[in-house]
């Protein structure tokens, strides 16, 4: 990356340079200039990271070890995830995706709403799959599990792996979000993600009571998905469940 020097000083015969702020844009920019398998790489690497964190933080919670079967799915799934990643990426390049990078009150109405549109989709392709012919074909690898733990999130059948992806590619298509408003949603949705595949509740029921805390998709929320596949189909809330009479 070509760093452009904002001014020039001189100071005891010297050259003090000042470098402008790495910001959001100059990251983006810099990866248009990287070949392609360097960008493959970052987007991997990533997408590796980010499933390390999520199994070294779920080992708090789960002390059982991972089959090789649940390894290589978990595997795939990082793969597709960088297939997705890429996609994204080629698409904000030639212009398909539009987003902003500035630092102001967008961001948090970006933010949620990326969050419920998302929460809603997903329900939406998650209900489908479970009434049609796409659980046996598809969505039953996922619930081999009746008790979730950490490496579930990342056991998914690559049909699936790709329709989520879709349908958040499909979000940023139609409508030109903040970056760091979407930084914000993929945190979060790892996030989420973890929490309902502990196997445990890890917050006590009086919080879990709370009105600003009732309608999220608790641990507890997704892990009687895993025991009652007829109900709790959203994602981070209860919302639609509790909407179309899903909720349990």
């Amino acid at each position: 990356m070509n760093i452009r020097y904002v001014s020039t000083l001189h100071c005891c015969h010297r050259n003090v340079y000042i470098y402008p702020a790495v910001n959001m844009e100059h990251l983006l920019n810099y990866l248009l200039h990287l070949p392609l398998w360097a960008v493959w790489s970052i987007f991997l690497s990533e997408n590796i990271m980010i499933t390390f964190a999520v199994l070294l933080i779920g080992k708090y919670f789960y002390k059982g070890e991972y089959t090789a079967g649940e390894w290589g799915i978990c595997a795939v799934t990082n793969v597709l995830n960088t297939v997705v990643t890429y996609a994204g990426f080629w698409m904000w390049k030639h212009h398909i995706i539009h987003i902003t990078t500035d630092i102001s009150w967008k961001i948090i109405p970006d933010f949620l709403s990326l969050f419920m549109a998302m929460d809603l989709l997903m329900f939406v392709f998650h209900i489908t799959i479970h009434k049609t012919f796409l659980y046996k074909a598809v969505h039953r690898l996922h619930h081999g599990s009746v008790d979730p733990k950490p490496i579930d999130l990342f056991v998914l059948h690559p049909i699936e792996a790709i329709g989520f992806g879709g349908l958040w590619l499909l979000l940023l298509v139609v409508y030109p979000f903040n970056m760091y408003a979407i930084l914000m949603y993929l945190t979060i949705n790892v996030v989420f993600g973890l929490a309902g595949h502990l196997g445990v509740e890890p917050l006590p029921a009086k919080m879990r009571s709370l009105p600003m805390i009732k309608y999220l998709g608790t641990s507890t929320f997704h892990h009687n998905h895993h025991q009652d596949i007829q109900y709790n189909f959203g994602f981070y809330t209860s919302i639609w469940d509790r909407l179309f009479r899903t909720y349990k």
